[in-house]
């Protein structure tokens, strides 16, 4: 009875173990791939620079609540909106 759970134990090891490091094997192969695809696309010129993104002050309306650009404000339509 022992020797039977013992090797029960021993091919669920196994199997568990197994699934492990196939599992582990396929993300290696999908990084490396990407990792590939990445220095063909730069080799080519294809890859965009990453670009700094344009930041704008707002200020809030003290009338409707809406926030708009401190440099181009417009009128909101209600009375008595100061843009």
């Amino acid at each position: 009875m022992v020797p039977k759970l013992l090797l029960l134990a021993l091919v669920l090891l196994l199997v568990w173990y197994g699934v492990r490091f196939v599992t582990r094997v396929g993300q290696v192969h999908q990084a490396l791939r990407r990792a590939a695809e990445q220095a063909a696309m730069n080799a080519q010129g294809r890859a965009q620079p990453l670009q700094a993104i344009a930041t704008e002050d707002l200020v809030k309306c003290g009338v409707c609540g809406a926030f708009v650009p401190a440099k181009s404000t417009a009128s909101c339509g209600r009375a008595g909106c100061p843009y």
